[in-house]
């Protein structure tokens, strides 16, 4: 009983020290959007004529790309955990992108990520934000309609209370409520699974995630 309490405790604190940087972050970035919206401005006629002219070379960039993640394969742990075998790319990319998996656990995707600070949407998103947000070590639950609406109703309630994650239905995924971290996934039976608290505490900006610390606001709200 002592070591648990020991770790709601310890997880306690790291999750307010994360909510602590993540509102640290916003006044920081509130200052530079004001300093920067002067140079953008400036640039905005400049960089109209580009955008332009490279649409005009490149063509159209609605055309779904493949991502390499296509190139590896889940395997599943004894714990449950399904591990992503083989390289996920990074780069930025304004396509949609065909992953390999739904949901998809991380690969090339949008500039701009999904907000994360324990954000509830009700919606489905689209996957290359919500890969971004978990390149900075977010958490993405997603369930479909096979899910029971008190699962969703509770695991909801445990989202808004933690920062660096995400809630979403999901339509085309083989089970009702699934778990997703950058290169790691599982599925849980339902809010009340152990497996849920034990996958948000080691993923939640967990070791696997690529940029740690990363913001999870000021990007996009749907």
């Amino acid at each position: 009983m002592g070591s648990a309490n020991k770790t709601n405790t310890d997880r306690r604190a790291r999750i307010e020290e994360m909510r602590r940087a993540e509102q640290s972050r916003e006044r920081r970035n509130r200052v530079l959007t004001i300093a920067a919206s002067v140079v953008v401005v400036a640039g905005l006629v400049v960089g109209g004529v580009v955008l332009v002219r490279s649409q005009d070379d490149k063509g159209s960039d609605t055309e779904a790309t493949s991502d390499s993640s296509g190139k590896g394969k889940f395997v599943t742990g004894k714990d449950g955990v399904k591990t992503w075998e083989g390289k996920l790319s990074r780069n930025h990319v304004t396509k949609a992108v065909k992953y390999a998996s739904e949901p998809p656990v991380g690969g090339d995707h949008n500039p701009v990520w999904m907000n994360c600070n324990g954000d509830v949407y009700t919606e489905p998103l689209k996957n290359t934000n919500a890969v971004h947000s978990m390149e900075h070590g977010a958490v993405w639950v997603t369930y479909n309609a096979d899910a029971k609406k008190a699962d969703i109703d509770a695991l909801a309630a445990k989202v808004k209370k933690t920062p660096y994650t995400l809630m979403s239905p999901m339509d085309d995924q083989k089970e009702p409520i699934m778990l997703s971290a950058w290169g790691h996934q599982r599925t849980v039976t339902g809010a009340s699974d152990p497996n849920v608290d034990t996958f948000l505490e080691k993923f939640v900006q967990g070791e696997q995630t690529p940029e740690p610390g990363a913001a999870c606001t000021n990007g996009l709200s749907k």
